[in-house]
């Protein structure tokens, strides 16, 4: 979950949905962030993405958060969601706690959460909230949101 290894992290890349309102604005927020490991934020499934990273599966980056470490690593979720925290200075030590047996359940319904909005989005039920509307024609992140697992 939290990254050990016997060399330094380096970077950790972040795949995040380019349509989504969402994953865009924590896009913004992450990179407003004071960072202790350096985060490079790409469009799930794009070119580059699948360039860079031609073993994962890319349709599933467009549905869940999936963070690469320099290592190789792949972390996807809840797990994904506690490795971008680890990297930020205000929040390591938050991280550590949720990737605790008594955090978890913290991390995933922070995820689980997450996953609604973006299907409430989606689906166009959100009232007008959030950028959305509920009678757009076409739903703000696509057909790609899902809740997790």
């Amino acid at each position: 979950m939290i990254p050990v290894a016997t060399t330094a992290t380096r970077h950790l890349t972040v795949l995040y949905d380019a349509n989504c309102p969402l994953c865009v604005h924590i896009r913004h927020w992450l990179l407003a962030q004071r960072w202790l490991v350096p985060l490079r934020l790409l469009p799930a499934a794009s070119f580059e993405a699948q360039r860079r990273f031609p073993q994962l599966d890319h349709a599933s980056t467009l549905r869940e958060i999936t963070v690469i470490g320099d290592g190789g690593q792949v972390w996807t979720g809840t797990d994904a969601f506690i490795v971008c925290l680890w990297a930020l200075a205000e929040h390591r030590p938050k991280a550590n706690w949720l990737a605790t047996p008594a955090g978890r359940p913290f991390a995933k319904a922070a995820m689980y959460t997450a996953s609604a909005w973006r299907a409430a989005v989606r689906d166009g039920s959100n009232d007008g909230a959030a950028g959305g509307s509920a009678d757009a024609e076409e739903p703000a992140c696509g057909d790609r949101c899902s809740a997790p697992r």
